[in-house]
């Protein structure tokens, strides 16, 4: 009788221990986390750039107001954060069925020495249709990803040759430009997912 009690307090301590980090991460790193103070993003609205996209049409933020958005910077020589966020994002969108029909999802380079239209189209090409690939002058990078709180840096390589470090992190954005949440780099799917429903809802409650 008494190693059955306690077998039973034991399960149930481990339940609330189990409770309680659940809790922690959705503060600390799920979708109820705060945003760092000093790095949150300006709305889409402050922002103020011109890029072109892999189309050859020239667009700014105000492209990417009225429905959510998703935001990730990167650049297509890049051997394996770019190739494998730009999978992960196709998979999350796959997931969402025709609710990714209502966003924007941009990539942006920050390599536009090397990233030229027709590069950033044949890029995009390889991930999911509804992806769009951005480029523009050097300026305006510097601008987007100003405005972004993001940061980049050219690494020289070995030959001459170099290499880019950035924001490794997906932005998310509701239909009214504000900033949501972000997306960590391999972010498990059964986290990244709900992020992205949670921009969804909150365009769907702010038209109420």
């Amino acid at each position: 009788m008494q190693r059955r009690q306690l077998l039973l307090c034991g399960a149930a301590g481990a339940g609330v221990l189990g409770l309680t980090l659940f809790v922690g991460w959705w503060r600390v790193d799920g979708p109820g986390a705060p945003e760092p103070k000093g790095q949150r993003p300006l709305p889409l609205s402050a922002m103020e750039f011109r890029l072109t996209d892999h189309e050859g049409i020239e667009v700014g933020p105000g492209n990417l107001i009225g429905r959510p958005t998703m935001v990730f910077f990167g650049f297509t020589y890049c051997p394996d954060v770019c190739p494998t966020t730009l999978s992960h994002i196709s998979g999350w969108l796959e997931e969402l069925g025709d609710e990714a029909s209502e966003m924007n999802v941009v990539f942006i380079t920050v390599d536009p020495e090397r990233d030229t239209v027709e590069a950033m189209a044949e890029y995009v090409g390889y991930f999911h249709p509804i992806i769009r690939g951005w480029t523009g002058q050097e300026d305006q990078i510097a601008r987007v990803v100003e405005g972004f709180r993001a940061s980049y840096e050219r690494v020289p390589t070995e030959g001459g040759d170099y290499t880019m470090n950035h924001t490794a992190s997906v932005f998310l954005f509701d239909a009214k430009g504000e900033f949501v949440t972000m997306i960590d780099y391999h972010e498990p799917r059964e986290f990244a997912v709900p992020k992205i429903r949670r921009a969804l809802t909150e365009d769907v409650e702010g038209a109420k």
